[in-house]
């Protein structure tokens, strides 16, 4: 019975001793790893989506201001059609706020928003018209290469890799200068329009 009772207490006390160390120095390192994956995923999505804003000057995956990506232009805003390519199916909408600066509305909805030359707006990562390809690469790894339509390469389109799922997505416009001529917000297939409304 001693010998029971010796061996109980003892079994204790090393399970106590040996999982306890044992935990301690595992929970820190798996906290830090879990806590270094949170980060590098959060700061994977933020590289890869431009977060949303209330930033009036900032565009991302849901639209600039009070103009948003698969809703209808807001009544009484300053967005309006200014004699560029109206029709029932496709019409472009453009604001005195936001200079050089359009929205493509299909079906009653706002497909994209495209940041042209004049715009000083920009996606929250500081991503504007005129940045370098370097600098939209190092946001935004990952994104598919196609040779620009009407330009020489090295233009070029980058198109995020989520653009087919049909959920909103960034496309970026490159100059043979290596910088960013226009930056895209919409869905497909009106993300990949290369002429307006077509």
């Amino acid at each position: 019975m001693k010998n029971l009772l010796t061996a109980s207490v003892l079994a204790v006390a090393l399970a106590a001793c040996s999982s306890e160390p044992a935990k301690a120095p595992e929970q820190p390192s798996d906290t830090a790893t879990s806590s270094a994956t949170t980060d590098e995923t959060v700061s994977e999505t933020s590289v890869a989506t431009p977060v949303a804003t209330t930033d009036p000057k900032v565009l991302s995956l849901e639209g600039l201001g009070d103009l948003r990506i698969g809703q209808a232009v807001p009544a009484g805003s300053s967005w309006a059609e200014r004699g560029a390519q109206q029709s029932d199916a496709c019409r472009t909408v453009t604001s005195p706020d936001y200079p050089g600066v359009y929205a493509i509305v299909e079906q009653g909805k706002v497909q994209r928003i495209t940041l042209g030359q004049r715009s000083e707006v920009t996606l929250v990562e500081g991503i504007g018209v005129g940045s370098s390809e370097a600098d939209v690469k190092k946001w935004f790894a990952g994104f598919r290469e196609e040779p620009h339509k009407y330009e020489a390469s090295p233009a070029k389109y980058l198109t995020a890799p989520n653009a087919k799922s049909g959920d909103p997505a960034l496309r970026f416009e490159i100059g043979q200068d290596g910088k960013v001529k226009l930056i895209h917000v919409g869905t497909m297939p009106v993300l990949e329009y290369v002429e307006g409304c077509s």
